[in-house]
Order: structure tokens, then C-alpha cells, then sequence
């Protein structure tokens, strides 16, 4: 997990990249990816990476942790095509969702990826809505209480 200064820059660059050859490319949902957000002091971006790779470090995965004030989001989840089918989005998870710690933690999934998220506890919180052209459902993890 890093913020984007400690990020170097090619594996920002790799970063952005991924994001946009699969959410604007693949998906055919033509958006403002860079919305400022990930330069936010508290953004928090989990990236993995494959160091096999002959010419450097390869991203196979990212999503970025936002804090949204009395709550965190988790947003940009993404896994590069070559590296799908490897549990790659539940590792990213796992440290997301340790990032959060108790808090309460809100995203938008895309409708067919509700049950991965409910198995991290999250619940849908209203209707489904378009966007760019594919569904999305919002989800939250309520606030964990320590006893």
C-alpha cells in the first residue's frame, strides 16, 4: 500500500495504464479516469506486482482506498486480463479491507461481482444504476464495533 508519491513512476504510469486499457479499452466506457482523487494525501493505492517480468516489474493488479471523511471507499479494482483467474482481486482485498480496519468502507460493484464483495461482509444499500453503460450496485461494510 503506498500514496501516490511513494509510488515510483513507472509502476504509477503501469498503474494508470492497466486502468485505462480495462475500464475505458475493454469495457468501451469512455471516462475521466484521473479524477484527482489518487493524488489525495490519505488515498492509499494497492498495487501488485510481478517482478518475473524480463524488462521490470509488471502491474497485474490495483485499486485505490479513498477517505471519504466518516467512512472509506474502495474504488479502480482492477486486474490486468493476463493475470484473471488467479484469486489476484481477493489478495488486493484483504489488504484493502486491513487498511480500513473497522471503519466503515463503501464501494460501487459491478452487479456481478456483488457476491465477492459479500464475502467480505459488504451489503447492497440501494438500486442498481447505470454506469457508463454497465451496472453497478452500492455496497457498504458497516462499522465494525470493538467490544
Amino acid at each position: 500500500m503506498a500514496g501516490v508519491d511513494d509510488l515510483a513512476v513507472r509502476t504509477a504510469y503501469d498503474v494508470w495504464r492497466l486502468r485505462q486499457q480495462v475500464f475505458v479499452v475493454e469495457q468501451d466506457c469512455p471516462y475521466p479516469d484521473l479524477d484527482g482523487r489518487d493524488l489525495e494525501e490519505t488515498t492509499r493505492h494497492v498495487v501488485l506486482v510481478d517482478d518475473d517480468e524480463g524488462d521490470g516489474a509488471a502491474v497485474l493488479g490495483t485499486l485505490r482506498v479513498l477517505d471519504d471523511g466518516g467512512w472509506a471507499r474502495i474504488g479502480r479494482v482492477v486486474v490486468a486480463p493476463t493475470a484473471r483467474g488467479r484469486g489476484l482481486a481477493a489478495v488486493m482485498m484483504d489488504e484493502a479491507m486491513a487498511l480500513c480496519g473497522d471503519r466503515e468502507v463503501r464501494l460501487d460493484a459491478q452487479t456481478g461481482l456483488t457476491s465477492f464483495y459479500e464475502g467480505y461482509g459488504f451489503v447492497v444499500t440501494g438500486p442498481a444504476f447505470d454506469e457508463d453503460g454497465i451496472m453497478h450496485v452500492p455496497m457498504a461494510r458497516p462499522e465494525r464495533t470493538r467490544r
